[in-house]
């Protein structure tokens, strides 16, 4: 069931409790029993990692009066209400006030168990969204998800926090998989809006008609309020921007000279055009064209990035390695040279795929990083090329690899760290110094 979540169980029949906690013990849940509505009301709270399995029938607190304590407490949590014999209007009642589902005693209790699996991957799912959203709307997370040291990401960083605290509209632009919707997430997040509403919709994912319903109105009834209300006094990110009619175009070219300076809403327009013979500076009118890249972000390309490469591939390999349960790859100097080398066109989002793949591929025992890249650019066909480096900078890159690698897996132990490495104290705390590593990073 992947990651193991709680079913707390409520019913003041002390051998009903029993009973369902050992069935679902025994399918892998961990289980809490309460033989009271209100004792159970003292354990959960609104982010309770797991679903409620409730009587209806229980002296003090009956369940119904439980779920509707429940549902106003957190209305994402699932509750599976058991009922007696013919009580099928009360179990309608209870579904209409929000229960997950009902079970009519006698139940088969591999129907509770699939009903279990079935609400714990829907709360798993809603816990995860709400981690998601919490996550995007906090700057300093999403800052630190901005992995590198090179000067371009310090740039990047920096222009971020200047443009974040700017009024004006912004137009992102850069390869694929350089993570602009990541960057238009942070820019809201760093910025005086970051409380309001972050509204994001992909211009090239629907037809003329629907992007227009969906950004300007009128709205299909029970679709809520068109893109720019549901944004007003936030930001509306418009991933690309490109794909827009000349019609739609200049909707929006009115929407924004409408709203006057400073703007109410704010647009981040993300360019996902990246073939040679053609820029956003083609696909758009002039006039949208020069309101929305007043100010204007590029993002740097994987492959100008330097040792920020071999950064990334550790921690994603990491990672994976976590999620799949077994040990990361080492990368040796051949194979850091040859990701420093690699042209990435497909730049970050690459890079993970292939991590992922190079942590898959340790676990069978089989394979190296130099074969998943010479398979990724043969079906990537003619690639953008990558400048040669001195070998110098090659060597420096996986040094500074090296030592935090090891200074991660012994967690800042500097005396194992030196046995490992068969380096000086002397000689590793100038190392360090050199590259940026503290150790106050790995404790």
């Amino acid at each position: 069931m992947g990651r193991s979540m709680k079913v707390a169980i409520v019913d003041d029949e002390q051998d009903m409790r029993q009973s369902i906690s050992q069935w679902l013990a025994l399918s892998g849940f961990e289980t809490e029993t309460y033989p009271s509505a209100e004792d159970a009301l003292k354990a959960l709270g609104p982010e309770f990692p797991g679903v409620v399995v409730s009587d209806i029938k229980m002296p003090g607190m009956d369940g119904m009066a439980f779920l509707k304590r429940l549902m106003s407490m957190d209305s994402g949590l699932p509750v599976i209400m058991i009922t007696g014999h013919g009580d099928v209007p009360m179990a309608v009642e209870a579904m209409r006030i929000g229960a997950y589902d009902f079970l009519e005693k006698p139940f088969n209790p591999d129907r509770m168990t699939e009903l279990a699996k079935r609400a714990t991957q829907v709360r798993r799912l809603t816990l995860d969204n709400r981690a998601l959203r919490r996550e995007l709307s906090d700057g300093s997370v999403l800052m630190k998800k901005l992995i590198g040291t090179s000067a371009v990401m310090e740039r990047l960083r920096e222009d971020i926090l200047d443009l974040g605290q700017a009024d004006g509209h912004v137009l992102i632009d850069g390869e694929t998989g350089t993570g602009k919707t990541l960057v238009a997430h942070a820019l809201h997040a760093v910025g005086p809006r970051a409380g309001k509403k972050f509204t994001v919709i992909s211009c090239a994912a629907y037809s003329e008609d629907q992007l227009a319903a969906k950004l300007f109105g009128p709205t299909d009834e029970g679709d809520g309020l068109p893109l720019i209300e549901e944004a007003r006094g936030g930001t509306l990110c418009l991933e690309d921007v490109e794909a827009l009619s000349q019609s739609l175009q200049a909707r929006l070219l009115t929407f924004i000279n409408d709203q006057g300076t400073p703007a109410e809403t704010r647009i981040v327009a993300i360019c996902n055009e990246h073939a040679p013979d053609k820029t956003v500076e083609d696909a758009l009118r002039p006039d949208l064209y020069y309101r929305l890249a007043a100010l204007k972000i590029t993002l740097p390309p994987l492959r100008m990035r330097g040792e920020d490469i071999l950064t990334l591939f550790t921690r994603y390999s990491e990672q994976f390695s976590e999620e799949y349960g077994c040990d990361a790859p080492e990368v040796t100097a051949q194979e850091a040279a040859q990701l420093l080398q690699a042209p990435w066109p497909g730049n970050v989002r690459q890079l993970i795929n292939i991590a992922e793949r190079a942590v898959l591929q340790n676990r069978r025992g089989s394979g190296s990083i130099a074969s998943l890249l010479m398979a990724d650019n043969e079906a990537a066909g003619p690639a953008l090329t990558t400048e040669g480096k001195p070998l110098k900078e090659y060597v420096e890159a996986f040094e500074r690899m090296l030592i935090d690698n090891t200074m991660r897996r012994h967690k800042g132990a500097i005396t194992a760290v030196m046995e490992e490495l068969c380096l000086p104290r002397r000689t590793l705390n100038e190392k360090m110094a050199k590259y940026a590593l503290s150790r106050s990073d790995y404790l």
